[in-house]
């Protein structure tokens, strides 16, 4: 019998969040003879537009069971009293079905349901802070693509939707379905869920001048000692005062987000191969190939040479797309 995936939209959600999904799992149902049966629900069913103004058909959410549910987001977490019952609608499928998940800001929608107290979640790195405010209960870790807690799947924005479904696609069908469904949508095959949200610190704003110029003093001396008394110096602030402004601004501490711009740094230079990891931690002020490895380990999920080798492999498929 297939797998029942459905999937949970409302007024405003983002397009992206269902369709990239929803197009993982129609693939791999092609894929493996029927082994995926795909429904796109809401409360009320009909029409319901997404925020970028197009309106997609759905079934009303009726009492049953799903293998696994899925919530979509929105540009903005779900408030009020639409919130709510939202809320309380996938807190009762989620207790019949085998999976329930939730792409960006999906997540609040899983949190204002008490589905995630006490577990690990994600979101969209914009949102962490909000999420983690608004929910204390939660484990929030605004780096990861996607998360999995004893069944409760959460995705970072928009594409990271797509990582988690080929994680969902893999544990049921196997490695080489998945891999085969990444191919065909020519996506990476595939991100692992510790692998940190790509531009998060790169881009991030984080409204205010005084840690805004430490961000770009930070990335440009990657190389050179960072330690939080120096970046207090920067920022002309106490190392206590600037150690609460960094973490409500960015939402992680001084100490690790250098360590996650040195790793964005260096990923690069280690995927592409030319120099050792002896060169490639210098450059990048990582004590020495060691310590590189180890946050590696804490910021991506994998070492430099997993990350090395696991490039390689993918060099040539990347050509034949």
């Amino acid at each position: 019998m297939p797998r029942h995936v459905g999937f949970l939209v409302y007024p405003g959600f983002m397009l992206l969040d269902l369709s990239g999904p929803l197009e993982a799992f129609l693939m791999a149902s092609q894929l493996s003879s029927g082994n995926y049966r795909l429904t796109v629900t809401s409360l009320n069913g009909g029409l319901v537009t997404s925020a970028g103004g197009l309106a997609v058909v759905t079934e009303a959410l009726l009492p049953g069971s799903f293998d696994t549910f899925i919530v979509v987001g929105a540009p903005e977490p779900p408030q009020g009293e639409p919130a709510a019952e939202l809320a309380a609608t996938i807190r009762e499928i989620s207790e019949r079905s085998r999976r329930t998940a939730s792409v960006c800001t999906g997540t609040f929608l899983l949190a204002a349901s008490g589905l995630l107290d006490g577990r690990s979640a994600t979101t969209h790195w914009y949102y962490a802070p909000q999420l983690r405010m608004r929910y204390p209960a939660l484990c929030v870790d605004g780096d990861h693509i996607w998360t999995e807690d004893e069944g409760m799947w959460t995705s970072a924005g928009m594409s990271a939707g797509i990582d988690m479904s080929l994680a969902m696609i893999e544990q049921d069908l196997g490695k080489d379905i998945a891999r085969l469904v990444a191919r065909m949508l020519v996506v990476y095959c595939r991100r692992p869920g510790g692998d940190c949200q790509v531009s998060s610190l790169v881009d991030v704003d984080p409204g205010s001048d005084r840690i805004r110029t430490t961000l770009s003093f930070a990335r440009e001396h990657l190389h050179e000692n960072l330690s939080v008394e120096r970046l207090a110096q920067i920022a002309n602030l106490s190392v206590r005062q600037f150690g609460r402004a960094f973490a409500s601004s960015i939402g992680v501490t001084p100490a690790r987000a250098v360590e996650r711009l040195r790793v964005e740094a260096a990923r690069p230079l280690v995927e592409d191969g030319r120099q050792t990891f002896k060169e490639i931690a210098r450059l990048n002020g990582f004590i020495n190939a060691g310590r590189m490895q180890q946050s590696f380990l804490r910021v991506v999920g994998r070492t430099p040479l997993e990350l090395r080798r696991y490039a390689r492999t993918q060099a040539p498929t990347r050509q034949t797309l």
